[in-house]
Formats: structure tokens, C-alpha cells, sequence
């Protein structure tokens, strides 16, 4: 029985590499193409040029694990090459727009920023003496701390639309 099996080797390998392919296709990580590859190449490759079993099952492991750990990480250098590194964390919060939640006093106050976080906030020094009450827009300028300065937005759009006038 155990030789009838092996005969049909190569449907098993066939199978195994289109089920990666099928997976490859719901996840694209190219992780199971990496596997499909290996399936086909080192596995069905190795029982068409007459292998045995076990050289099949090793060739198919090592052609795998290479492809994985050489060509995978250069694919997806390649794929995600033209997508800006995501800001997180306090990174993200410099330049996020945000509404005054409680009246500044003495230029301090609070802010709730437009991914819905609440901070404590002072005015930019350049902005000192602004009046700023409940509602209005603000930009974040910097972090210190549990801190977030602030500006006005009119004035970062003014001052943006500067910067762009200059560049034009």
C-alpha cells in the first residue's frame, strides 16, 4: 500500500501548493507564496527527477526557508517603498488639529485633539496673550511632556499658505 501512495506524490504536492497559493491570496504577506515555491520547486521538482520521499519533504523545507528569509524581506522592501513611515505616538500629535475644551487662562489651558485624546495645553510663546475660548481650533506645535503647545489654526494656515506661496 505504503508504494502505492508514493506514486501519487505529486498530486499531494500540487494540492499543497495551490491551498498556499489560495491562502498566499487572502493574507499577501508572501509568506505562503515563499511555501507554494517551495512546495513546487523542491518538493514536486525533487519527485519528478525520481527523489524519495524524505529528500522531497527536505528540499521542499530548505527551498522554503530560503525564499522566506531572502527574497520575502526584499519583496516587501519593495512593496511598501513608496508609503511614508506612520507616525505614532507623540509623533503623531505634532501638526493634529484640535478644539479648545476649557477657556486659557494665563495662556494654559486644555485641548481636545481631533483623535479625541484631552491634554493639557499651553500657548505657543509666539502666540502669548491670544484669546482663545472654548470651540476654537488649534494646531499642535510641540510636546512637553503631558503637555501640548499650541497655535491657533488661523495662524498655521496662514502660516502654511505662506510656505506654499514661496515654493510656487
Amino acid at each position: 500500500m505504503l508504494p502505492d501512495l508514493i506514486q501519487y506524490m505529486w498530486i499531494a504536492w500540487l494540492v499543497l501548493a495551490f491551498l498556499f497559493i489560495i491562502i498566499e491570496l487572502l493574507t499577501l504577506e508572501f509568506t505562503f507564496l515563499m511555501l507554494a515555491a517551495g512546495s513546487l520547486i523542491g518538493g514536486l521538482g525533487v519527485n519528478l527527477l525520481g527523489g524519495p520521499w524524505w529528500l522531497q519533504i527536505g528540499i521542499a523545507a530548505v527551498i522554503s526557508a530560503l525564499l522566506l528569509f531572502t527574497i520575502r524581506p526584499l519583496l516587501l522592501r519593495a512593496l511598501h517603498k513608496d508609503q511614508p513611515l506612520a507616525r505614532t505616538n507623540v509623533d503623531a500629535l505634532y501638526g493634529m488639529e484640535g478644539r479648545v475644551a476649557s477657556p486659557f487662562v494665563q495662556d494654559a489651558g486644555s485641548v481636545k485633539l481631533d483623535n479625541g485624546e484631552t491634554w493639557t495645553a499651553r500657548l505657543a510663546s509666539a502666540f502669548e496673550g491670544t484669546p482663545l475660548v472654548p470651540g476654537d481650533r488649534v494646531v499642535v506645535e510641540t510636546v512637553r511632556g503631558a503637555t501640548v503647545d499650541v497655535i491657533p489654526a488661523s495662524a498655521a494656515r496662514g502660516a502654511g499658505e505662506e510656505r506654499t506661496q514661496t515654493h510656487d
